[in-house]
């Protein structure tokens, strides 16, 4: 079982139960999205001195505790689940509880740094051009591209700053465009 350097942030007992079933990792719980000051720092203590991953729920409170994480501790690593990786396979829910010890570990993989400074290489004219905000098909394309660059689901604005965040290359994006471009043609 791989052994995970960083210490991984997840939303609660549950989720760290999954991690500890797919590699051997230390988390931090934010007890959902009511994250607390003390939560907080132990998370910036935590990224002082081994770094961290978050790894929230494909939902809107796991984008809230994602946002708060990123604006009080710059720096950390994201890792993301889709939604259907977050399924049960039965009832009702979503969340990295869900998914299974090898997405948890391929996402874990594709873990990424954002840069809040970092430049616009890609602009908002870009994604309308790729389709990929307005239109027909719009929110699935965005869906498939997040997959593929390994930043998660999200609207068209947080495309556009996840884009930038984690620094995308424009080769990069083109890549992603023409592999969701031919999977809509192969289909």
């Amino acid at each position: 079982m791989d052994k995970i350097k960083e210490i991984i942030v997840v939303e609660g007992k549950d989720d760290t139960v999954a991690i500890n079933r797919a590699v051997i990792a230390d988390t931090i719980e934010t007890n959902g999205s009511a994250i607390n000051e003390s939560v907080l720092q132990q998370i910036q203590h935590a990224q002082d001195t081994r770094g961290v991953i978050v790894l929230t729920d494909p939902d809107f409170p796991g984008q809230k505790i994602r946002g708060i994480i990123t604006d009080r501790v710059p720096g950390c690593k994201h890792a993301f689940i889709t939604k259907k990786e977050g399924q049960p396979k039965s009832g009702r829910g979503i969340g990295v509880e869900h998914a299974s010890p090898a997405v948890i570990r391929k996402a874990l993989k594709g873990a990424q740094t954002t840069n809040e400074q970092a430049v616009e290489e890609i602009s908002l004219q870009d994604l309308v051009d790729a389709g990929l905000i307005g239109g027909k098909g719009a929110r699935e394309r965005r869906e498939q591209i997040g997959q593929i660059l390994k930043i998660g689901f999200t609207n068209g604005k947080q495309l556009y700053k996840r884009l930038k965040m984690f620094q995308i290359t424009q080769e990069k994006f083109a890549e992603a465009v023409t592999q969701v471009k031919q999977e809509e043609k192969d289909a």
